[in-house]
């Protein structure tokens, strides 16, 4: 599917949800929440999501270590800060390639092996997400018999991908010669010699990435970022909970925040409009018994208060190195050209992170 068809879809999910979930709400009511809702909490709300973002690029780097074991950490964050704000701002979901790119740009490590890294991190947090919220389901003030067979039927599914995702990338990491002599042979067979030694490339690239899987040296701290990233983004939730008047458990926001993940892996518009408020709605108001309007509220008031602190650092650092929305988009931009912007095999890199004052 086309990356307009992609985006023509994820603006039409997005427009459903929202009429879908408000269709039965009074705005006022709506707008009374949100007006009477604990402005304090909720900016420590924001100020707690916000410093997820140094954690994942402190968590980076275990997962870049194959490739770049002396990888800085503002370079890290940099790309971390413009691809949150790519998927907030842009369409198509091209936030983590946005990222990639804009680590390329700052350090020698090419797009395909940042985003080699990144599809072992979202295994990872899939994996961690998934044990917070078991510990949510067993928890004594679980609602028993309240989770929707929607939800079961969405934790499985992700559960069917995870092992789907691991299951090839256990063969690539456990057998990577195999792997790359059987891909070479096959690209060299079917496709033409330059389409052929790009994707020889690419799977090369991809393989150094997932060596991270092959250490567990690596692996155990990542793993365990990953369950700090998420209980800390859990957190957030928890407190905006309290500025909206909603009194439940932590471990009801470990559950709110596996809704959440689930239901942004939707395709929809920038910013995960629509599908943030379903997961949201959809944990607090059919397990939890939240009213909807205080419910709704939170959704709205915490997304916001969110959306701002990490897409205006994204901008800034995109300004910083050279990138525009229109770049980062990538529209007009084969794999090929995705991956080596230069034309050369090497990423390509701004002045900045060439030692002249760009992030490091």
């Amino acid at each position: 599917m086309g990356k307009r068809w992609v985006s023509l879809l994820g603006f039409a999910v997005a427009a459903f949800l929202i009429w879908w979930l408000f269709r039965n709400e009074d705005p006022a009511e709506i707008w009374s929440h949100m007006r009477n809702a604990d402005f304090a909490l909720l900016l420590l709300a924001v100020a707690v999501t916000t410093a997820t973002f140094p954690v994942r690029a402190a968590r980076w780097k275990y997962f870049l270590a194959p490739a770049q074991p002396d990888t800085p950490f503002r370079s890290r964050f940099a790309a971390v800060c413009i691809g949150f704000m790519a998927n907030n701002l842009l369409p198509a979901r091209v936030g983590e390639v946005a990222r990639a790119y804009s680590y390329s740009r700052l350090e020698p490590v090419s797009v395909a092996t940042a985003i080699a890294t990144l599809v072992v991190e979202r295994f990872v947090d899939g994996v961690a997400i998934l044990l917070l919220l078991v510990v949510a389901l067993l928890s004594p003030d679980f609602p028993s018999g309240a989770l929707p067979e929607g939800l079961v039927a969405g934790i499985q599914g992700i559960s069917l991908v995870l092992s789907a995702v691991l299951a090839a990338a256990l063969i690539l990491v456990v057998f990577p010669r195999v792997s790359l002599g059987l891909t070479g042979r096959l690209a060299h067979a079917l496709l033409p010699s330059g389409i052929a030694r790009v994707v020889v490339d690419f799977a090369e690239n991809i393989v150094t990435g997932l060596a991270s899987l092959r250490g567990w040296r690596l692996m155990l701290p990542a793993f365990a970022w990953s369950l700090g990233l998420w209980a800390l983004q859990s957190l957030s939730f928890w407190i905006g909970f309290f500025a909206f008047g909603i009194e439940l458990p932590y471990t009801a926001a470990l559950l709110t925040n596996a809704a959440i993940a689930f239901a942004v892996a939707i395709p929809s518009a920038p910013g995960y409009v629509g599908t943030f408020h379903a997961g949201a709605s959809l944990a607090l108001t059919s397990v939890y018994g939240v009213a909807a309007a205080p419910a709704k509220s939170f959704a709205v008031g915490w997304h916001f208060g969110s959306f701002l602190p990490i897409t205006l650092m994204g901008l800034w650092y995109a300004r910083r190195i050279g990138l525009s929305l229109k770049h980062l988009s990538s529209e007009g931009r084969s794999p090929q050209q995705v991956a080596d912007p230069a034309g050369d095999g090497t990423p390509q890199r701004t002045a900045d992170s060439a030692g002249d004052g760009g992030p490091r």
